[in-house]
């Protein structure tokens, strides 16, 4: 029940692009990606923060 199929995934793809339209989608997608980015830099900037108060 976990695992989704070819046609699974298609039916979401065709659903995502009903909802949104083709114009809307490479916005989210962006958007999605940048937040993505600032997560990543996030955690890394609090694992060089960490290390450096374990040094002092």
């Amino acid at each position: 029940m976990g695992r989704f199929g070819v046609t699974e995934i298609l039916i979401i793809l065709l659903v995502v692009l009903l909802l949104f339209g083709g114009k809307k989608i490479p916005e989210l997608m962006r958007g999605l990606g940048t937040g993505i980015k600032e997560f990543k830099d996030a955690s890394k900037g609090d694992d060089k923060a960490n290390s450096k108060e374990e040094n002092k």
